[in-house]
């Protein structure tokens, strides 16, 4: 299962590395570009809840594979994809087979395990996704330029297809197929919930991502401002839902257990930060630089190592240092994104400082995310996994969405805008998203310390 968490994972952020090679063999524009990469995101975002439920009825096992095959043979049509609009259409289909998927990981490892054994446990499923992460760029690179049998950008996802058959055939021999206790058989699916969060989920990030390109109209203004109401909607229905001892998408109990607000608030923070680092350093590099496909994968090494190595090695710091390596984690982000901006502002290649710029990235990113996620876990109540699992794997996957959508947006917006000295060049549209991280990054320290008072 933690394979198949990996391969998601990774496939979220190697296809950063291929973007510019996409847009250049398929004559994608960048809001082209952005729903290729935002729209696995966006099914993957509404629906990982309501995959945690199902599993809860059908068996973990069971809705595991269910997912693996819909993720692998997704991942196959999007490697075949003739145009754009194609590999959009498979990315939104890979994305619901994740969140069918990718919930089960939590939930068995919520359910298998007690104390210090869950601790343990969840400490290597953050590493995965910290190593998967980081090693997405590098693999990326690796495919892209290795381009195989002329084959270009496919690989970064027909890779998926060998993997996902081997753990389609392992999974039916380990994985537990029966379903959970009478209580969680009988909760419903909250359809009316799902169908409220997908609309304003949508409704925000498809003005966001083309909004820019056609000049902000005003079908993109009123999206926006149907996304707010939906979504006030969503949340009234839900506080209902649960008043009546319904099963809504979002549990109030769950909200309001201990320190699970300040961890949402990290995680969408960390992950927008990520996601549009990622996102707009790959359209600098290659784009603005010349990079190949395999040079803007390894030079992002150092970040890659750092993380996983911290990812794996948090834990076994001292006790006294844990509750503030979230903090911490947020303001080393903030501090590496700035360097790696001033690095590139002059438009050169960085030099001494970018390589530390990425390092400390990497440092700020896994402490930032690890440390938040295991702590909101490790004390939920067993009855409470499938809806806390969901609620941060879903807000983990807004938050690349929304890093996606709103960074990229600016990079881009600045890239095609005209300063009072002409238009700006690569380096200067990269440093002003370097900027924006590093306040986004600024927030989820003061914010968190203002909600721990509270």
């Amino acid at each position: 299962m933690l394979t198949a968490l990996f391969m998601a994972v990774l496939d979220v952020f190697i296809v950063n590395v291929a973007a510019p090679t996409m847009g250049s063999e398929l004559h994608a524009t960048g809001s082209g570009l952005q729903l290729v990469i935002a729209g696995y995101a966006i099914t993957y975002s509404v629906l990982l809840i309501t995959g945690a439920r199902l599993g809860d009825r059908l068996g973990h096992g069971r809705v595991h594979l269910t997912g693996l095959a819909v993720f692998t043979a997704a991942s196959l049509a999007c490697g075949l994809a003739q145009g754009t609009t194609e590999l959009i259409a498979f990315r939104l289909v890979q994305g619901a087979g994740a969140a069918l998927m990718i919930p089960q990981v939590l939930s068995i490892i919520q359910r298998t395990f007690t104390g210090e054994a869950r601790v343990r446990a969840l400490g290597v499923y953050s590493a995965v996704l910290a190593v998967a992460a980081a090693a997405g760029q590098i693999v990326g690179g690796l495919l892209v330029g290795a381009d195989l049998f002329g084959t270009g950008w496919r690989p970064v996802f027909l890779v998926n297809v060998p993997v996902g058959a081997v753990l389609l055939v392992l999974g039916r021999r380990v994985l537990p197929m029966g379903a959970g206790a009478g209580r969680e058989r009988s909760r419903t699916l909250d359809v009316p919930g799902l169908l409220l969060l997908g609309a304003s989920v949508s409704l925000l990030t498809v003005p966001l991502v083309l909004g820019q390109e056609q000049d902000w109209p005003l079908w993109s203004w009123l999206s926006l401002a149907a996304a707010v109401v939906l979504f006030a909607l969503f949340c009234g229905h839900e506080s209902r839902l649960a008043r009546r001892g319904g099963a809504p998408l979002v549990a109030p109990r769950v909200l309001r257990h201990p320190g699970m607000g300040t961890a949402v608030l990290r995680i969408l923070a960390v992950m927008s930060v990520n996601a549009g680092f990622l996102f707009t350093l790959t359209l600098h590099v290659q784009g603005g630089l010349g990079y190949s496909a395999l040079r803007a994968g390894l030079s992002l090494a150092p970040t890659a190592v750092v993380f996983g190595a911290v990812g794996l090695t948090w834990r076994r710091w001292p006790t006294g240092w844990q509750r503030a390596l979230a903090p911490a984690g947020f303001a080393f982000t903030a501090a590496g994104v700035a360097a790696v901006g001033l690095a590139f502002r002059g438009g050169g290649d960085g030099g001494a400082v970018l390589w530390a710029g990425y390092a400390v990235v990497g440092v700020g990113l896994a402490l930032a995310f690890g440390p938040t996620l295991t702590g909101a876990l490790a004390t939920v109540r067993p009855e409470d996994a499938a809806d806390a699992s969901g609620l941060l794997a879903t807000v983990t996957q807004l938050g690349q969405l929304i890093g996606v959508a709103a960074f990229g947006t600016l990079f881009l917006n600045r890239l095609e805008s005209h300063g009072a000295l002409g238009a700006y060049t690569s380096a200067e549209a990269f440093s002003w998203s370097a900027w924006a991280l590093a306040g986004t990054a600024m927030a989820g320290v003061v914010s968190g310390l203002v909600l721990r008072r509270r």
